[in-house]
């Protein structure tokens, strides 16, 4: 490949890719197409090519996963994200939020902005109380527990960002869905925000070589990511912001060295369970 073409597509890869995942949201929201489709269409279409992207285009050869632990991924990807909760609790939603955004105070959300300026905002207000709840399950035993079955692979690939404990999901839905299907807002909105959510997150997690520059400040990386999931929990206090790294910069918890790579992730236990079945068990047998 031209040296100066595979210098230039890691920094292409995510601007790319989420601008068309936007793009399609648009096109299929104009299309009065179910928000359902236009939600999930372009996220899956991104999972896709990300997957067949850290294939082509590895950050890193030893981080390439086993067909057992795709096997485990693909479990809690279709269990956890998808069923239990994703697709019951978000089909409800939707409902239900087009019911609050009809019947709920105008005043409760700023409904008359443009629907790019409620995504953003409804980004960065989710972010800020999932920031909170993410340190906390580092620094309480409990919250631990279930937040451990995350951080538990030895390697980073697209399809990880699924690996989360059920229960810890139910927390993560009752910050990004349910305060915000109290305050009315639109389906549209909460949808642009979890595909948004999505995209990033599968980039997050990749084994794909990229690169981010000024981006490290704004969005939650893959470059900033991987930090946070060093085995040693004082190098994983860092970056505990989903979508965008605003707060960890307000906070004082941004961490990206120069010129430097993480190399040990995980947990401190390396005889940690790894099978879907197992993990869903293990945070209930923990005595530490």
């Amino acid at each position: 490949m031209n040296t100066v073409l595979s210098r230039t597509l890691p920094y292409l890869w995510y601007p790319a890719l989420v601008t068309l995942a936007v793009a399609a949201f648009s096109i299929l929201l104009t299309a009065n197409l179910p928000l359902a489709v236009a939600m999930y269409v372009p996220a899956v279409l991104s999972l896709l090519a990300i997957f067949w992207l850290e294939s082509r285009f590895p950050a890193r050869i030893d981080w390439r996963p086993t067909w057992r632990e795709m096997r485990s991924d693909a479990a809690f990807m279709v269990i956890v994200q998808v069923f239990l909760p994703k697709a019951l609790i978000a089909g409800c939603a939707i409902i239900l939020a087009d019911w609050m955004h009809a019947n709920a105070p105008s005043n409760w959300w700023p409904q008359s902005w443009p629907l790019p300026a409620q995504i953003i905002l409804m980004v960065l207000l989710v972010d800020l109380m999932r920031y909170w709840l993410h340190r906390a399950c580092h620094r309480f035993t409990m919250l631990w527990r279930l937040h451990e079955v995350h951080h538990s692979p030895e390697l980073l690939y697209t399809l990880n960002t699924a690996r989360f404990h059920p229960f810890e999901k139910i927390l993560h839905f009752s910050l990004d869905t349910v305060p915000f299907l109290m305050l009315g807002v639109a389906a549209e909105v909460m949808a642009g925000y979890f595909l948004l959510y999505a995209v990033n997150g599968f980039f997050q997690h990749s084994n794909l070589h990229l690169r981010y520059g000024w981006l490290n400040y704004v969005v939650g990386s893959a470059e900033t990511h991987r930090w946070h999931h060093a085995r040693d929990p004082k190098i994983a206090a860092c970056n505990f912001s989903n979508t965008t790294i605003v707060w960890d910069l307000v906070f004082g918890t941004w961490y990206l060295p120069k010129n430097k790579t993480i190399d040990d992730i995980g947990i401190l236990d390396k005889a940690y369970p790894r099978g879907f079945w197992a993990q869903m068990m293990t945070p209930f047998g923990r005595k530490s």
